[in-house]
């Protein structure tokens, strides 16, 4: 038998339910009302060739947050070379001519060129030390603006730009053609002495000169005359930001100097903390030195390895998914790489070939890229013809079976697929 202060406890507790269950059912559609409806996936805007649009789609479509069956909860990662990929033209090559032509190089310790990079030739540094050498004192700017420097200028600007001195010498020796290009990595070496937030200014300067000149315009270098433009490409300024919307973690990796491109992608919404380029190391007082910072196996200052063919796949792996040590220099897990990759050159081949569902190519006729596109043996490549200024169809095949691949010690030979069989000549076809 039940005492009469239990049953009233009874009742009690069940009134008190009663009011939360009504509580809750009349709240349930309000919270519905905030939190549902449609999810719109993003689209692409037109301007691309053949069904690359189409292509791109279905990868947002498929990876994007509003499907509830894509592959994978975590943000998949997309990652854009940065120079004729994401812009027309080289923004490095923009940022040299600028530090020419405003006198922001300096000159090296006791006048000595070799201690810019460790792959300079002695006829290259001599060379360097012949035009140079009587201009300014050790470690401060050389007036390579004025016609007093128009000469170190040139010889400058002949060693950066083609890898030889202007009589023809060869300007740098002994690299491993996978992993570092010394002339790309030159150039953040001859920012030695000025600190991260003063190249950015560099930049920015050069930046804004290179947009407001016409499409087609030149600038005089030294006593040359050199490109002077720049364009971002609509088309992918249009495909970050649509990533970006869809919850992509969008990167940029880039053998231009870390803090020149940080400048230019913003100009895209990537910020700075998506930017891999080449990085110099700092003194105590943070200003540049003429080292680099290593990745995977290779230690700070060895400056061996920089954002260039397999160093941009140790970059990727360390930057974005945290593999550190040597594990770092290889092919990771699927589910440790990017979903998505674009490039338009040789020196972006690995971070593409890591990419696990597409891989845009931008074609500026370069071998060993083209001829993994054009073979296309797992079907997830797509070519683009460059959106501005796009190049004429190449001639001749591109030579996939005999010289397409340049290996680590610089002698050409085929390009093989993942199991070893040779890639066929190919024809070029997306023009």
């Amino acid at each position: 038998m039940t005492r009469p202060d239990t049953v009233r406890r009874l009742q009690a507790v069940g009134a008190a339910l009663a009011l939360s269950a009504g509580a809750l059912l009349a709240t349930a559609p309000a919270a519905e009302a905030r939190t549902a409806g449609p999810c719109t996936t993003p689209r692409i805007a037109a301007g691309w060739y053949g069904d690359n649009q189409a292509r791109l789609q279905q990868l947002i479509d498929e990876y994007g947050t509003c499907n509830p069956y894509r592959p994978s909860r975590t943000k998949p990662v997309a990652v854009f070379d940065w120079d004729n990929t994401v812009v027309k033209n080289d923004v490095g090559d923009a940022q040299m001519y600028w530090l020419l032509r405003n006198g922001r190089i300096r000159q090296p310790a006791a006048g000595d060129w070799t201690t810019t990079s460790r792959y300079l030739t002695p006829a290259a540094a001599r060379a360097l030390a012949d035009a140079c050498g009587g201009l300014a004192r050790p470690g401060a700017p050389l007036p390579t603006g004025t016609p007093a420097g128009a000469g170190c200028a040139d010889e400058l600007a002949a060693v950066y730009g083609t890898a030889a001195t202007r009589s023809g010498a060869a300007a740098f020796t002994g690299w491993d053609h996978r992993t570092i290009e010394p002339a790309y990595a030159w150039l953040p070496q001859l920012m030695q002495g000025w600190t991260a937030r003063e190249v950015r200014g560099f930049a920015a300067a050069a930046r804004a000169e290179n947009l407001a000149a016409p499409i087609g315009a030149t600038q005089k270098v030294g006593t040359a005359a050199v490109t002077g433009w720049v364009r971002y490409y609509d088309q992918q300024k249009d495909l970050v930001g649509v990533l970006q919307k869809a919850g992509f973690d969008v990167w940029i990796s880039s053998a231009s100097p870390q803090p020149v491109v940080e400048v230019w992608a913003e100009g895209v919404g990537v910020d700075a903390d998506h930017v891999i380029g080449i990085r110099n190391t700092t003194t105590s007082g943070g200003k540049f030195t003429a080292h680099l910072q290593g990745c995977g196996s290779v230690r700070d200052g060895a400056d061996t390895m920089i954002t260039y063919v397999d160093g941009k796949r140790c970059w990727i792996n360390k930057e974005i998914f945290g593999v550190r040590g040597a594990a770092a220099e290889r092919v990771q897990p699927a589910a440790r790489r990017q979903v998505f990759a674009a490039g338009d050159s040789d020196t972006d081949i690995s971070f593409l070939r890591d990419a696990t569902a597409l891989r845009l190519v931008v074609n500026r006729n370069k071998n060993e890229l083209m001829c993994r596109a054009y073979d296309n043996s797992d079907g997830k490549w797509i070519v683009n013809p460059m959106f501005i200024e796009p190049k004429k169809q190449k001639a001749a095949p591109y030579p996939c079976s005999t010289t397409g691949y340049v290996d680590h010690d610089g002698t050409a030979g085929p390009v093989r697929r993942g199991d070893t069989s040779v890639i066929p000549d190919q024809t070029d076809s997306v023009f």
